[in-house]
């Protein structure tokens, strides 16, 4: 448990957060050199096409620091764009500890001091790294002040990085060792696991990606999703590297993947809790809170007969997105359809 740290990292769109990932991953030779893709944990295509991040993705890590110890940094990637903020939440309530990456030429953004204050209602230990300091109109003096003035956190020990040139970034996994804090001691040996994020598989159902917080969880466990009161096998459990790892087990204060062979869409929520069938907890982790979607959108089938196909192609993707929100509604022009919420315009 000591020698785990589950850190993300909070930035503005395009201030060198995937770059910085990508370093992080590369130094602690999760990647090859020959496998050092741009930007490894945006897997979607979207995300590749627009140099966006929009999904939770995790990444366990071992790094030899500087005391002689091997620690196990476990890192789960957040979005920058305020569509999909509901994500980042979910990702800090993962975390220790935090990373606030700004561009020191641009200075503090709009994005990173609302998911900032996010980390700090959370109470997460936030380190504050300025990146591009090899642009020649970097004013890192400048960026610091309006840290401490616009967020109103200590950036006196603010680090000075390139992510693009690699400069600085092993200051970074020294100060994630020293300054983020391990995860609390786990209570009773009763398991509770919080679901962070659930993709569909086509052969392996339902994914979720989750933070053990008390007990642990093996293969062959009989799982019992506490809020549905439905149980199941786990077929497999591991962790990201960023390749994907199948572990024996997953233990208090780590973060990975859980397979179950869950076929139905809603069988893992996100934000539930997960606990041993035989011997359930009593009380479940607290969740996230509800978005308000902010952009409506109607949309309707060409044919009456493709209902049915699109509300289930909705649900699919509120599995992986839960800020979207959709009702039936009908329309005496277009027939029947739904009224979809967003967070933003990029969805």
């Amino acid at each position: 448990m000591k020698r785990i740290r589950n850190f993300s990292i909070i930035a503005h769109v395009d201030h060198g957060k995937s770059t910085l990932a990508d370093r992080l991953i590369q130094l602690c030779g999760g990647l090859q050199a020959r496998e050092m893709e741009a930007q490894v944990l945006d897997s979607n295509p979207i995300e590749r096409e627009r140099g966006i991040t929009i999904k939770a993705q995790s990444v366990s890590l071992p790094y030899l620091a500087s005391d002689g110890h091997t620690y196990e940094l476990n890192f789960i990637d957040t979005p920058g764009h305020v569509d999909f903020s509901y994500e980042v939440s979910r990702s800090l309530a993962a975390c220790e500890g935090a990373l606030l990456v700004v561009d020191a030429a641009q200075g503090v953004e709009a994005q990173s001091v609302a998911n900032c204050y996010t980390a700090v209602e959370q109470g997460l230990e936030v380190v504050p790294v300025l990146n591009k300091i090899d642009l020649p109109q970097a004013d890192c003096d400048r960026v610091r002040k309006e840290i401490e003035d616009i967020i109103g956190i200590d950036a006196h020990d603010a680090l000075e990085i390139s992510a693009k040139t690699g400069l600085g970034v092993e200051a970074v996994l020294e100060a994630i060792v020293a300054r983020i804090p391990p995860p609390p001691e786990s209570g009773p040996d009763s398991l509770r696991a919080l679901i962070i994020d659930s993709w569909f598989d086509n052969y392996l159902g339902v994914v979720s990606l989750i933070r053990v917080v008390d007990g642990e969880v093996r293969k062959g466990d009989k799982i019992l999703v506490m809020s549905t009161g439905r149980t199941w096998q786990v077929d497999q459990v591991g962790v990201f590297t960023p390749k994907r790892m199948v572990r024996e087990q997953l233990a208090a204060g780590q973060v990975g993947f859980l397979c179950a062979s869950i076929k139905d869409i809603h069988g893992a929520p996100v934000g539930d809790t997960l606990t041993l069938a035989g011997k359930p907890a009593t009380q479940a982790l607290p969740g996230f809170q509800q978005v308000k979607p902010r952009v409506f959108a109607g949309l309707f089938p060409v044919s009456a007969d493709d209902f049915p196909a699109l509300r289930e192609a909705l649900e699919k993707l509120r599995l992986n997105d839960a800020s979207l929100q959709f009702e039936p509604e009908s329309s005496e022009a277009m027939g029947f359809g739904f009224r979809c919420g967003f967070l933003g315009m990029l969805h």
